[in-house]
């Protein structure tokens, strides 16, 4: 089967993280897959939610949005209540984050990841997951003391990649919004560093799916992962890598 782009069924889109892409937060980067690109900026607090007050335990949530201009047709802003859609997102890339982090380590503050979506052509969200991994390492490191007791907030590498079956039903990785829009069957997968599964959300679109290719799409999932934390690795470079998950 012949994709779009000319990809392989189990290849990556071209895919470039730019750190450092904004001055003022404590972390940011600009992340590339594909045609989707979306910044990703962390920002910490000396504050927490009033549930963790007084528990020594800190929070890591986010926020995301579509810029009017990043899809093919406008969409409006989104001002006061957030749609549905945005909600799930925010809590979906807020609970991955905090999956590799240790609260208590992390202290009585609050980093809070921006995710913006400036151009969107499919996996945003999962673009928005690795993305947002670099900026919560740059804001972790900001903040922690080597000659302190506590260990390095971020125990382990996390990101995250989309799966599914085409029409012609082949399974493939990385879908761009052309083979989205058209899949049988579609699936979001996180994993950490380890190869831990964080969380898996797969839908079939336009029929059910068998375990059996329940499994494949895990192993294409699994493998691409791999793929986008080894390249996190070299764009995190040599003084920042070795701090995640030291104790």
């Amino acid at each position: 089967m012949e994709r779009a782009d000319g990809r392989q069924h189990d290849q990556l889109r071209r895919h470039k993280i730019n750190r450092y892409f904004q001055i003022h937060p404590a972390g940011s980067c600009l992340i590339e897959m594909g045609n989707t690109k979306v910044i990703c900026a962390a920002t910490v607090e000396e504050r927490v939610p009033g549930f963790l007050k007084g528990t020594g335990e800190g929070w890591i949530t986010a926020e995301y949005s579509l810029l009017p201009s990043s899809t093919n047709t406008r969409s409006s802003r989104e001002r006061g209540k957030v749609s549905g859609r945005t909600q799930e997102i925010q809590r979906l890339i807020g609970r991955s984050l905090r999956s590799v982090v240790d609260l208590k380590a992390l202290g009585e503050r609050t980093i809070t990841i921006d995710c913006d979506v400036i151009q969107a052509d499919g996996g945003t969200r999962t673009a928005a997951i690795t993305g947002s991994f670099i900026s919560l390492v740059e804001a972790c490191a900001s903040i922690y003391d080597p000659a302190g007791k506590k260990p390095f907030p971020v125990k382990d590498f996390l990101a995250a990649i989309s799966v599914g079956i085409s029409k012609d039903g082949q399974p493939i990785l990385d879908l761009c919004y052309e083979e989205d829009s058209a899949a049988t069957v579609d699936m979001n997968i996180i994993m950490t560093g380890e190869g831990q599964l964080v969380e898996v959300q797969g839908t079939g679109e336009e029929r059910p799916f068998t375990r059996q290719e329940l499994n494949t799409l895990l192993d294409l999932g699994e493998k691409g992962i791999d793929e986008l934390i080894s390249y996190q690795k070299d764009v995190l470079g040599n003084d920042l890598v070795w701090k995640v998950g030291r104790e």
